[in-house]
């Protein structure tokens, strides 16, 4: 888990409420994954910032070399992810790779859990993770950062000692009181994992990740600031694989995926309390696939998305005892997909929907230390109608006076979640996998409510605790189930899966986390979360969900001067893969050990290891979700220009 401190309990996070308050008092149970953390981690992607928070799941993208995040035991498709307040497109299904976010630039990673914030809508059942980004800021800065490492015997080269994966970063930024402009870019490359290098079959696909952005911020007069972002992202994967359905051969899948994302937006304020937000958003995304055998390249497919948004809200005073927040999100969302140039989207070769969302949210200080925050959303869809979401969360607080601090948190928010285009058109071809998934039109909107309760306290910000308990509740929920009659229709023996409404589900559970900053440091950090889980309908647990997960932190130093060290634990139990059969993918330990060595104020060099424990899933077990990649090593520099 993220290695909290003093100077993480007073983080300023806006997630929750979108106004700036502590991780001590914003009403809206929020955990920070903080710059120190990225950089002391060595995260060189979203997928590694967020491995330690504590209850969150990152789950293998099936097909792909990706992950995804799940909260409280919900899965990813109901997990909104976001940079700067705007959403991001899903590359697969309605989930978020987010190994394919760099962690250029980041402040700090805020991650709200269940749908009890009304600042968001649609696909936030489980939760939201908001990604905030830097401000430019004055003067001439600049970061350049490198690294290279080893997957030693599993290297696909045969080779131990190769550099089977190695990144860079950089970013330079310039600016005055009035201008300031950023340039950044970074590259990752894998050659991915292979156990068994003589053969064809290679378990962790071979990948190249490349972004590059831009970032103007203009501020014409105090306390108005106006800002561009432009970047692209583009990522090439390559796997390979040799079972198939009916037969052996030797088969592989390249993919192509590109994001255009451009932003503009705007904050103002009075100077007296009056403050206004608002931003445009256009994400253009392409997915291009092909699988070759030794007869050639067959199953061209290309899939094209754009995501459209156009947000803005208000805040001011009302009296001295309420904060009100008001403001609308309008969103078009557009969808196409061919194979072999002819389209798949039954009549039509473009499907689009457009909603909007109206909000509003009141914050009561009803005494000194007890505040209220009550909102209500309303969204209506082209295609699914009109609906109101309404939430409100509490907090509690104690001083004894003595320096030991406690509060009370509480928050219930009913969840709405609309089916998108990729669940109602889209086709998702794995039948390299032995496995196909189509979309259904015919699918109904999803419902759900979300209660949390918890207790925290410190005393004099050197020891901490936080337990909150959840109970998560979702109606007409959308999963996957076996289209019976497409599947005889085919003589491959590939299966066919649609989309449908046939599951009332349940998550609850505990997390809990604990704290102490010996000395400076010096610091150690647990956490643990006990998550239970139900299909409704059979009374089975939910699958893929594990019981128990434990994170645990360790950071300290060493007598040599600038040098540091962390450990970075987790441990799950046993989770189910089919709960109907009964059949579970073992329990496992995961140890990373990290150094690093601040040789001059500008340079810094670091090292690590990743699963020093070498946990690896038996590959020929297909019930075996244990981590894809055994022990990694590798090593790097970072250097820096002006005042960061």
């Amino acid at each position: 888990m993220p290695a909290y401190s003093a100077g993480y309990l007073d983080e300023l996070v806006v997630t929750g409420t979108r106004s700036e308050r502590t991780v001590l008092d914003t009403p809206v149970r929020t955990d920070v994954v903080t710059s120190r953390e990225i950089e002391q981690t060595h995260a060189r992607s979203l997928k590694e910032a967020l491995i330690n928070v504590p209850g969150l799941q990152l789950r293998e993208i099936h097909g792909k070399p990706g992950y995804e995040v799940w909260l409280q035991g919900i899965d990813a498709d109901r997990v909104l992810v976001l940079v700067d307040g705007l959403p991001v497109s899903a590359t697969t299904g309605s989930a978020i790779d987010v190994s394919q976010l760099a962690v250029l630039d980041i402040e700090r990673i805020e991650v709200v859990k269940g749908a009890v914030s009304a600042q968001y809508g649609s696909a936030a059942m489980g939760g939201v993770v908001n990604v905030i980004t830097r401000d430019v800021g004055s003067g001439v800065k600049g970061v350049f950062s490198a690294d290279a490492g080893t997957y030693g015997d599993q290297n696909p080269s045969g080779e131990k000692w190769d550099a089977g994966r190695y990144s860079g970063r950089a970013t330079v930024s310039g600016g005055n009181e009035q201008w300031g402009v950023r340039v950044s870019g970074s590259s990752q490359h894998s050659d991915g994992i292979d156990p068994a290098p003589e053969t064809w079959d290679r378990p962790g696909d071979e990948y190249d990740r490349n972004d590059a952005s831009v970032r103007v911020d203009w501020q014409p007069a105090e306390n108005n600031r106006v800002s561009w972002f432009g970047s692209v992202f583009d990522e090439n994967s390559s796997s390979r694989y040799s079972t198939l359905p009916g037969g052996t051969i030797n088969q592989g899948k390249d993919e192509d995926v590109r994001r255009l994302r451009t932003t503009l937006s705007g904050d103002h304020s009075d100077g007296n309390g009056l403050r206004g937000h608002w931003a445009l958003l256009h994400e253009q995304l392409s997915d291009d696939t092909s699988k070759y055998s030794v007869t050639g390249t067959f199953d061209r497919r290309e899939a094209d998305s754009s995501l459209s948004q156009a947000s803005g809200h208000i805040e001011f005073a009302l009296g001295e005892a309420h904060r009100v927040q008001t403001g609308v999100d309008l969103r078009r969302e557009t969808l196409e997909q061919y194979k072999d140039g002819v389209s798949e989207l039954s009549s039509n070769e473009e499907f689009s929907r457009e909603g909007y969302e109206l909000w509003v949210q009141d914050t009561w200080f009803l005494l000194d230390n007890l505040e209220i925050a009550s909102g209500l959303r309303g969204q209506r869809d082209s295609d699914f109608g009109s609906h109101l979401a309404p939430k409100i969360n509490a907090r509690l607080g104690f001083e004894d006076g003595e320096g030991f601090d406690s509060f009370i948190r509480a928050g219930v928010g009913a969840g709405y979640r609309v089916p998108n285009l990729k669940e109602r058109h889209y086709r998702f071809d794995h039948s390299q996998l032995g496995y196909i998934v189509n979309g259904n039109p015919e699918l109904e909107a999803e419902s759900s409510v979300s209660y949390q309760l918890g207790i925290g306290g410190h005393f004099e910000k050197k020891v901490w605790f936080d337990v909150n308990g959840f109970f998560n509740d979702i109606d007409d929920l959308i999963q996957t189930g076996l289209d019976q009659e497409a599947t005889d229709a085919r003589t491959d023996n590939v299966q066919v899966y649609h989309y449908s409404n046939v599951d009332q589900a349940r998550t609850w559970g505990v997390e809990s986390t604990l704290g102490w900053e010996i000395a400076e440091g010096w610091r150690v950090s647990a956490g643990y979360t006990w998550t239970e889980t139900e299909d409704v309908a059979t009374g089975d647990d939910l699958n893929r969900r594990p019981q128990h997960q434990l994170q645990a932190s360790v950071d300290g130093l060493t007598g040599i001067q600038g040098l540091s060290w962390s450990v970075r634990a987790r441990n799950q139990s046993s989770e189910y893969i089919d709960s109907t059969l009964g059949s579970k993918s073992p329990g496992y330990s995961v140890v990373d050990l990290k150094f690093n060595y601040r040789v001059l104020p500008e340079l810094k060099l670091f090292a690590g290891v990743d699963n020093l424990t070498d946990t690896q899933r038996d590959f020929s077990d297909p019930d075996d979700f244990q981590p894809v990649a055994g022990r990694f090593l590798y090593a790097g520099f970072s250097m820096t220009l002006g005042d960061q």
